[in-house]
């Protein structure tokens, strides 16, 4: 207990130090935008092929489970969105950016503090924790929804694959489904937890990363440790996001 209110103090005062005003706005925005490139930009692949497939899988297992003719087949179409757009393309792609995305953020931070380039700038008076952190919690949250709209389009893309191809749905009454009841406040919900999850695997990745100490082999336990606790604070996010936001 000790230890995590510690832990807690700690991330707080480093956030404090973080959300500053840049001394050199020019700096901030190159750093801003090599940020998006290397956080958002080279996520996309990943993001898009996961979200095909577990498009195209959770169609298919909708399908093989609705076998009573008294529910409608347009139902497959109607669940796979809904899925997709309420939890899939927000909270799960957002667990496994936590992975990509924190322990990158956690190694490269921890590498320079260990290789004292950190100390370094705090020798010169630059503030290290708003040059380094600030773009990349800046650049995250704003091409995040980026990412959640790609995985959305692709996941039910493969959804509309999978329905030209299963035996117990047609495209038609997949598309009619996939109209049914369309509430567009549901894409925003998943934009605004989003946003809410990149601030916290940037954060915490950068929390680990800035305060490790020891060699190259605490660089890897500050990974690992970035990537556990984000992917609990974003479980524990989603639960109070979707209890605020949707009750």
């Amino acid at each position: 207990m000790k230890k995590a209110l510690h832990q807690l103090g700690e991330y707080v005062l480093l956030m404090g130090k973080t959300i500053d005003v840049p001394t050199r706005w020019n700096m901030f925005f190159k750093q801003l935008v090599k940020e998006i490139y290397k956080l958002g930009v080279d996520s996309i692949w990943i993001v898009v092929i996961i979200s095909i497939f577990i498009g195209t899988v959770i169609a298919i297992q909708i399908s093989l489970n609705i076998g009573s003719p008294l529910i409608p087949k347009f139902t497959i179409g109607y669940t796979t969105r809904e899925i997709i757009l309420l939890e899939f393309s927000s909270s799960i792609m957002c667990l496994i950016l936590a992975g990509k995305v924190g322990s990158n953020i956690a190694s490269e931070i921890g590498t320079m503090r260990v290789t004292e380039q950190i100390d370094a700038m705090e020798m010169m008076g630059v503030n290290s924790a708003n040059f380094l952190i600030m773009p990349k919690i800046a650049g995250l949250m704003l091409f995040i929804p980026v990412l959640v709209i790609s995985s959305m389009m692709t996941g039910i893309a493969g959804g509309v694959a999978a329905s030209y191809v299963g035996r117990d749905m047609t495209p038609s009454s997949f598309e009619f489904g996939l109209q049914y009841y369309f509430n567009p406040f549901y894409v925003w919900y998943s934009i605004i937890k989003s946003i809410v999850y990149a601030f916290i695997i940037s954060s915490i990745a950068s929390y680990f990363g800035y305060t490790v100490k020891g060699g190259s082999l605490m660089v890897g336990k500050a990974s690992t440790n970035a990537v556990v606790m984000s992917s609990i604070m974003i479980l524990l996010a989603d639960v109070l996001l979707t209890h605020l936001m949707l009750t």
